[in-house]
């Protein structure tokens, strides 16, 4: 300002000149970037508040909202992509936006998009200096209030990594910050994390319903798509606009998973799909292929329980290691001590895009990790680490079709089905089942094979189910036995007796007729002694039910089998348990308790304590005690046998059994 002239008028001319009508300070003029003073950019308004539309649609979460409640300063909310983590950002902030002068809403992605947001955010509260000041300056002028300042809150959604924040973060830090990220590690020296899960089938269902009214088929929809919310909207609008009900929506999911998870309503983000919302996390993972080919293996196993061993051979243990690392880091995958879960819905995506090499890759993974590692002894002694593996074989076997069914993938299957079989546990009938239906189209019918697989489906369907249809399999069988090795082979004898065993309730006189045809026909071919005589023999006296009648039989016969086969042999074992069954049904409590107690103290002698065997053994004692009525040391035992049968042999027919004597509330003196 010079000689006279009036304060606020100025005149300028020439290329890139400036008036000014008093003291503003620096201007870009094209030469050089500067910055304006601190006052030249104070807020304009009371309150300044850039926030997302609030949905309307919000269920859940209250857990988290309480966290959000009790943190200060950087809290960062991380989750896998389609969780909900802006959502329940966006609800949170925007219930106070009163408590802050500034409230402001940044897609941080990249550091260009963070950097940006700032911008906007300087923009915002002097709209009179746009198009004055460039986006570094700007930038800058936002960076310098907010250090300024401690009445803010500031949301930043998406971002990929802690370190793009570092900038940001090394010059602000007197006010609020909410980051949402799909990375979920890194930030321990940054701020307090806030781990955002799947809803609960309540909160999911009345989510999609919130969109579309129908329930038709609406829980096991929820249940297909993980009760992941992004999922559970999609499908919704989906079915709203379609007309559909949700049973119908899931059975277009399962013929065209590809299709339906690209698929969205019109006018919705293409972009914010199942199909699409990890592409991003993906590609940034490419720098690890491993990574990505370990994602495509996990998709054809079980969605959790994954043993983390079965990766091993893919690489080096640190390759492996930084695999999973990554994978884990971006919310890809989840752990748990040594098992990997994920969620199914990233499953069915990868799975749909698969051109056949995860699946070919996770049968080979599972073979080798099985067959390849495992002896029926090794199973025996260590059976719940055995079926976790054999769990995902039946995962893998469910999400396959049997015509791709290699030779080892027809073993696998059986391998996992006689596991679960250990257990009593009905799984075993469909893996078997698929086995022998794999057998069949490699080896034709009367492969051996076959034959094994054919009889152990055929003794579970008649365990399990108790089926008619068993009896006609093992007609089926003592047909072409006999016609394959002859009416006397030991293999013919046993399938008579199973054909035997099965007839017993519809038709008991043609089972004893059989039964002794068993006798006589192992007697001549096999001789007086041989086990399989023993067994029939034993088979016979099961099936009278007089126990006066039967009792001492059962009784030569154990001293003649102990006598003339060896300690522990599978014949004597099945007589003994008869036999203690037959003493306290006859009225002989103490003789029958002597045995049973023997027998538990044999096994314990034999086998460890964790060993099926054993547990099996000290199960039938307690059942015995509540047979002969001593309840109260029955219910005791039961409740010691409990907790290593289920971890040892699963949630099978024997801890049913044992976890209802452990429960009783009878004893002696009631």
């Amino acid at each position: 300002m010079a000689g006279g002239a009036e304060v606020g008028r100025a005149e300028a001319s020439g290329a890139r000149a400036v008036a000014a009508g008093g003291d503003i300070g620096w201007v870009h003029t094209g030469d050089r970037v500067t910055v304006l003073p601190a006052e030249a950019l104070t807020l304009s308004t009371d309150r300044l508040v850039h926030l997302p539309e609030r949905t309307q649609l919000f269920v859940g979460r209250a857990r988290e909202l309480a966290l959000l409640d009790e943190g200060s300063g950087i809290q960062v909310i991380c989750g896998l992509g389609g969780i909900g983590k802006s959502t329940l950002a966006a609800r949170w902030v925007a219930d106070r936006t009163a408590d802050h002068a500034v409230v402001w809403w940044i897609t941080a992605e990249t550091p260009a998009e963070l950097d940006a947001g700032l911008a906007d955010l300087a923009r915002a509260m002097r709209p009179d200096v746009v198009g004055v000041l460039p986006e570094d300056a700007l930038r800058e002028r936002a960076l310098q209030w907010l250090a300024n300042h401690d009445d803010w809150l500031l949301v930043l959604d998406n971002v990929s990594a802690p370190a793009d924040l570092g900038p940001l973060l090394a010059r602000v830090g007197n006010g609020r910050i909410v980051v949402t990220s799909r990375r979920a590690s890194g930030w321990q020296d940054i701020g307090r994390t806030v781990v955002l899960d799947v809803l609960g089938p309540a909160e999911a269902a009345e989510l999609f319903t919130g969109v579309c009214d129908a329930d038709d088929g609406l829980d096991a929809l929820c249940a297909e798509l993980g009760y992941l919310p992004l999922a559970l909207k999609q499908a919704a609008a989906y079915c709203a606009e379609a007309g559909i009900t949700p049973r119908t929506y899931l059975g277009l999911l399962a013929e065209y998973p590809g299709e339906m998870f690209a698929a969205t309503a019109e006018g919705g983000e293409a972009g914010r799909t199942v199909a699409r919302v990890w592409q991003v996390t993906l590609g940034r993972l490419q720098d690890t292929p491993l990574a990505g080919r370990i994602l495509a293996i996990l998709a054809w196993w079980a969605s959790e329980g994954i043993p983390r061993r079965l990766l091993e051979p893919l690489g080096t243990p640190l390759e492996v290691t930084e695999a999973v690392r990554r994978l884990r880091a971006h919310s890809m995958i989840t752990l748990d001590g040594t098992a990997i879960g994920v969620h199914r819905v990233v499953q069915a995506v990868v799975r749909a895009g698969d051109g056949g090499e995860g699946r070919e890759a996770a049968g080979a993974l599972l073979v080798e990790g099985s067959l390849g590692q495992s002896s029926l002894d090794e199973v025996l002694a260590n059976p719940a680490v055995w079926r976790t593996v054999a769990a995902q074989v039946e995962e893998f076997a469910r999400l396959t079709e049997p015509e791709g069914d290699s030779a080892s993938w027809a073993i696998l299957f059986e391998w996992a089905g006689l596991v679960f079989e250990l257990a009593v546990d009905r799984r075993s009938l469909f893996l078997v089942a698929r086995a022998l239906a794999s057998y069949t189209r490699l080896y034709g019918a009367e492969d051996e094979r076959c034959l094994r697989t054919s009889g152990i489906v055929t003794q579970a369907l008649h365990f399990h189910d108790g089926s008619p249809a068993a009896i006609g399999l093992f007609e089926e069988r003592l047909a072409l036995h006999i016609r394959l090795y002859g009416p006397d082979d030991p293999r013919t004898i046993t399938v008579r007796g199973n054909l035997a065993e099965a007839l017993r309730a519809p038709a008991p006189c043609q089972a004893e007729e059989m039964l002794r045809e068993n006798i006589d026909r192992s007697t001549r071919a096999l001789g007086p002694d041989a086990p399989e005589t023993l067994g029939a023999q034993l088979a016979l006296l099961v099936a009278d039910p007089d126990p006066g009648t039967v009792c001492p039989e059962l009784e030569r016969l154990y001293t003649r089998a102990s006598e003339l086969l060896p300690n522990g042999h599978d014949v004597v074992h099945a007589i003994e348990r008869h036999l203690i069954i037959a003493l306290a049904d006859a009225g002989r409590p103490a003789q029958a308790l002597a045995l049973a107690e023997a027998a538990a103290d044999e096994a314990r002698s034999r086998f460890a304590d964790t060993h099926p065997r054993t547990l099996d053994t000290r199960a039938y004692h307690a059942v015995v005690l509540a047979m002969v009525g001593d309840f109260d040391r029955a219910r005791t035992l039961a409740q010691e046998l409990l907790g290593q049968i289920q971890a040892v042999m699963g949630e099978g027919e024997l801890a049913r059994i044992i976890r209802q004597l452990a429960e009783t509330e009878l004893s002696m003196g009631e």
